[in-house]
């Protein structure tokens, strides 16, 4: 990744801002989650997809539990610098739920999207059945 003359990234009041993973080949919109500066950084320096959990305030690297990763080809910014999109190559599904992509299903509740794993084979879940990792919620 380019580090010449970086575009100044704007921040919320929360120090995050929206960022769309993107499939770098199809142009399927896989997931939206937050970046913090720590997580655009530590994406930038690995080429790996990381995001700021606001529910479990902390960064977290997407596919550390899974191993559904995101390798990073590019980080664009919108024309207002407050949104990132990331154009990933996306290793299994991006959604915690299973599915190749977390806008896997209308408004209308119609399943659109493919499932491609078994999310309780792959996260350990709390008693509530609610995914204790990975997810943005």
């Amino acid at each position: 990744m380019n580090d010449d003359a970086d575009v100044a990234v704007e921040f919320d009041d929360d120090g995050l801002v929206p960022a769309v993973a993107q499939d770098a080949e199809t142009g399927d919109v896989l997931m939206l989650a937050y970046v913090s500066q720590e997580a655009l950084d530590r994406t930038r320096e690995t080429g790996r997809a990381h995001y700021y959990s606001r529910s479990r305030d902390e960064l977290w690297e997407k596919g550390a539990t899974s191993g559904h990763v995101q390798t990073v080809r590019e980080v664009r910014v919108d024309c207002d610098a407050d949104t990132l999109l990331y154009l990933v190559e996306q290793d299994g599904g991006a959604c915690h739920t299973g599915y190749r992509s977390c806008f896997y299903r209308t408004i209308e509740g119609d399943v659109v999207g493919e499932r491609v794993f078994d999310p309780d084979a792959v996260y350990d879940a709390d008693a509530d059945g609610e995914e204790t990792t990975e997810t943005e919620g």
